[in-house]
């Protein structure tokens, strides 16, 4: 078996079969390997982003943590694949087999092409109009993941990266966000009445038409500089407890109520 990256890729352009090879973390960017046959290799965290895997046999495959932004699996056997925090924006699956594939936290995002009828939004994968609801996401890394319109009721987002995340109209409705960062987020319209938001970072979030009736917690809440918070909304933020006006933010130790004053 080949061992390093210039043979592999001769190998499997010479049509050579890495049925269940170790290509852990390989590096095979950019690559035409139409129709090759890796079924039940080891691909965790391959670099697979912008390659033409149309028509190969990836059945079985490990391919957990995985880059496949932006590549070609048109017409792909993907079946019982594992695709767990695959990266899949801007991916084309069209017509690929996607049976009993899993792909639980996997990415996608408006230019995903996935194969008509399949169930993408309830499988599991993280991207706009996605059901999240209560799933486990704490420490979860989505910075800048688009969660457009996205159901995540009840969801547990503590300490989560949603740095720059697009949260617009996404119902987190009850969900678990303490710790979470938010830096920059857009959550135009979003839906929040009991959720969690003790020691959240929201500074500079767009919170324009956001729902927050009966927070369960603001406590350590930054929100400085935040877009879109009405004097109404900022009012209501303000009748929240004394105790949790007063906590600080454990990375910005402003107060929460100094962070409204702004």
């Amino acid at each position: 078996m080949p061992k390093t990256i210039p043979d592999i890729v001769v190998a499997l352009k010479a049509g050579q079969s890495f049925a269940k090879a170790d290509l852990y973390q390989v590096d095979l960017r950019g690559l035409d390997l139409q129709t090759v046959n890796l079924a039940e290799a080891t691909l965790i965290r391959a670099n697979l982003s912008q390659t033409n895997l149309s028509h190969a046999n990836l059945r079985g495959a490990d391919l957990r943590g995985a880059d496949l932004s932006g590549a070609v699996l048109q017409n792909t056997n993907l079946q019982g694949a594992c695709l767990y925090r695959v990266d899949l924006r801007g991916a084309d699956l069209s017509e690929a087999d996607l049976t009993d594939v899993r792909l639980k936290g996997a990415l996608y995002d408006t230019q995903t092409r996935f194969p008509a009828n399949f169930a993408y939004k309830s499988s599991g994968a993280i991207g706009p109009g996605a059901n999240l609801n209560g799933a486990p996401l704490n420490t979860a890394n989505l910075r800048s993941v688009d969660l457009q319109g996205a159901s995540l009721l009840g969801a547990y987002l503590g300490g989560a990266d949603l740095t720059g995340a697009n949260l617009s109209g996404a119902r987190l409705v009850q969900a678990d966000l303490r710790g979470a960062r938010l830096t920059g987020a857009l959550l135009c319209q979003a839906r929040l009445q009991g959720a969690n938001l003790a020691g959240v970072d929201l500074r500079a979030a767009d919170l324009t038409d956001v729902e927050f009736e009966q927070l369960e917690s603001i406590a350590g809440t930054d929100f400085t500089l935040v877009q879109g918070l009405s004097a109404a909304m900022r009012s209501r933020l303000l009748k929240q407890p004394a105790d949790e006006l007063a906590t600080r933010h454990p990375l910005t130790l402003k107060t929460t109520l100094a962070s409204l004053s702004n």
